[in-house]
């Protein structure tokens, strides 16, 4: 009998569910980091929220450990890294919890417009201040909102029924799922500058964190009211403070915040600041239904193998695993590759399997590259989920196959196609199991991609590597491996560059200003 222990709060019906299961289960919300390091190995899955954090010595000692859930979407609490070396399954529940945050979102913009927190609290004591909260309606105003996806886009449905004019930027955003929503999809520089209210609905990372910042404020209208119910630290907080104080934003409402928990932070006591403690999933019905789903999850798993929401694990038999691991390694190169340097919003996606690798199961593969290539810009994609995310995003996957002569003893040719162009990369195996890119928008390039790289196309001038290989040895920095392609004498050619070390803003600014260069990107792996 498999043992799980249930380390947060959680409703009591994900206990039913395990002993339906034939799962023994103990519930012991609150117990100290110190006493779960004493029991942690007796037990073969850890049902978390928020609470518990599941770092590297906890996973360390968890010698019969099999899976980790969190309920929930965020895993900022657990040391994936060290639970995929140890062969512990995490897994999460991303859609347990959308609706209540997406209305969160709408109550915190309400309460925004109307000052209902501040008049509530001046009421209590006993003053009568109805000229000093003078509010404004959210009718026919423009909301606009940043990142719509699957939370992003119910608060968009919510605010259209408010008879709000919704704009939406989200470069994973087709036009025919943005007319599906009723939204108009726009950039990020006219969302600034034509919204009334902002409500902010992205993941933080690399691309996101100190989104809103001075610069952003200065781009958008007097009087703009703010909302984030994302994570802290897309808002960098100091220049938000700036901003209310210098009336260019009359007013914000925070659930998150960059340290949490906030104790103290530089906007408390601002009385045109509205804040709640995290509080975008605390709902009943959302906790209900991530216990749920993470107990059901996790019964699946420790009972019959299954894997749903797995963040660090693809949905592979015991049979299938030997021969697909290589190519699951060259399907999450390629989607990382492709998805960094896709700037546009997706419409499809084909993926072309060639020669020997047309013989075993691709499904896996498919969904592992789809999962890379999305998960560049959207939270908590994986090879379970990539397909209805990319189904829910009005994007088409095809598959085709030719087991024909190839230049390649089996390659993979991944082309994706946007509202601004299609691109196209193909990687092979070397030896039957290195992962190679060998072509790049139709020009042949052989490469290992590394942890840090940088990505360029140039003009076929000369000058390119003396001057880039200048700046880089001036600066200190190291070329593990530099290739080069080209489809003509003269044409337009492609660099890839391996470095040591990543590259600082101001010195990628320097590389990007050599006359020989079309652009530039910082790709990481």
């Amino acid at each position: 009998m498999s043992k799980v222990l249930i380390s947060d709060k959680l409703d009591p019906l994900a206990v039913e569910i395990f002993e339906k299961n034939g799962i023994e289960v103990d519930f012991k919300p609150g117990l100290p980091p110190e006493e779960q390091l004493k029991i942690i190995d007796q037990y073969d899955g850890l049902a978390i929220r928020s609470a518990t954090t599941v770092t590297a010595e906890m996973i360390e000692k968890a010698t019969n450990l099999k899976v980790v859930g969190r309920a929930g979407i965020g895993v900022d609490n657990i040391d994936i890294t060290a639970a995929t070396a140890k062969g512990i399954v995490v897994m999460n529940t991303p859609f347990g919890n959308s609706i209540t945050t997406a209305e969160h979102a709408i109550a915190m913009m309400m309460s925004l417009a109307r000052q209902i927190p501040q008049a509530n609290e001046s009421t209590h004591s006993g003053k009568w201040e109805k000229k000093r909260f003078m509010g404004a309606e959210l009718y026919n105003k423009t909301c606009g909102v940043i990142g719509c996806g699957n939370i992003g886009s119910i608060a968009a449905e919510r605010a259209i029924g408010l008879k709000m004019k919704v704009i939406a930027f989200d470069p994973f955003l087709t036009e025919e799922r943005a007319e599906k929503l009723g939204v108009e999809k726009v950039e990020l520089d006219e969302l600034f500058a034509r919204s009334d209210f902002i409500t902010i609905h992205v993941p933080k990372n690399e691309h996101t964190a100190g989104l809103i910042n001075k610069d952003a404020f200065a781009k958008m209208k007097d009087g703009v009211r703010i909302v984030n119910c994302a994570r802290g630290g897309i808002i960098i907080e100091a220049d938000l403070k700036d901003a209310i104080e210098s009336g260019k934003v009359a007013g914000a409402a925070l659930d998150v915040f960059e340290v949490e928990p906030a104790k103290e932070n530089i906007l408390f006591g601002n009385d045109k600041v509205i804040c709640t403690p995290h509080l975008g999933a605390s709902t009943k019905e959302a906790q209900v239904n991530v216990a749920i789903q993470v107990a059901e999850q996790m019964s699946d798993f420790l009972v019959k193998g299954g894997v749903t929401n797995a963040l660090n694990m693809p949905s592979i038999s015991a049979e299938d695993a030997p021969k697909l691991k290589p190519y699951l390694k060259l399907a999450e190169q390629l989607g990382e590759f492709a998805g960094q340097i896709t700037e546009h919003a997706i419409e499809a996606i084909e993926i072309e399997y060639k020669g020997t690798i047309t013989s075993i199961n691709t499904d896996p593969i498919t969904s592992t590259l789809i999962a890379h290539l999305l998960g560049s810009q959207i939270e908590c994609v994986n090879m379970v989920n990539a397909l209805q995310i990319a189904e829910s995003r009005g994007i088409q996957i095809k598959q085709s196959y030719d087991n024909d002569g190839q230049e390649w003893r089996s390659m993979i040719n991944i082309i994706v196609k946007t509202t601004a162009r299609k691109r196209n990369v193909t990687g092979t195996l070397f030896t039957g199991k290195e992962p190679r890119i060998v072509n790049i928008e139709g020009v042949p390039i052989e490469a290992a991609l590394t942890s840090n790289m940088l990505f360029i196309r140039n003009k076929d001038k000369p000058g390119l590597i003396g001057g880039l290989g200048t700046i880089l040895a001036d600066s200190g920095k190291n070329i593990a491996d530099f290739r080069l392609g080209r489809q003509a004498s003269g044409d337009s050619a492609i660099c890839l560059v391996s470095l040591d070390d990543p590259l600082d803003d101001a010195l990628f600014s320097k590389i990007c200003e050599l006359p020989q260069i079309d652009s530039a990107r910082r790709l990481k792996f």
